[in-house]
């Protein structure tokens, strides 16, 4: 991995973890409306299922792959290629919309910008490293199924 390369990467996860924890800081973690509550289940799951599916091995918080890394396409990834991504902004959004202000729907936003951005950068980096990657990505969505 180059230097350059991992200060990119190291950026990525720094911006993710600081929205994330300002998203956790100012406001409750479970939202009081049951349909939010119901969609940040739902995000849950989608993270916890895509984490199954990959395996504790294969993941890596940083979008570089490691040299071991095996193209995953079960589970949610036979349908979307950053399952995990898209399981943090569906925890997070019923979060910020429970204890709404303008402050933290604009955290969240810069959290969906920095992912879209990490998601890019990691499949550029995928499409170099695995084998078959191009067509896997030509089949499936990046993020939300029927949509992107």
């Amino acid at each position: 991995m180059q230097h350059h390369s991992l200060k990119k990467s190291l950026l990525f996860v720094a911006i993710q973890f600081a929205c994330l924890g300002l998203i956790v800081l100012s406001g409750p973690l479970l939202p009081a409306n049951n349909a939010l509550l119901i969609i940040q289940g739902l995000g849950m799951g989608l993270g916890i299922w895509a984490i199954l599916s990959m395996r504790i091995g294969n993941f890596n918080i940083i979008p570089d792959p490691f040299d071991h890394t095996k193209l995953v396409t079960s589970g949610p990834y036979r349908l979307i290629r950053h399952p995990m991504y898209l399981a943090l902004l569906v925890t997070t959004l019923p979060m910020v919309m429970s204890n709404f202000d303008s402050l933290r729907f604009g955290i969240w936003l810069v959290l969906l910008f920095d992912l879209l951005l990490k998601l890019n950068y990691e499949e550029k980096l995928l499409a170099t490293q695995l084998a078959g990657y191009d067509q896997y990505a030509q089949n499936t969505y990046r993020l939300i199924p029927l949509l992107y």
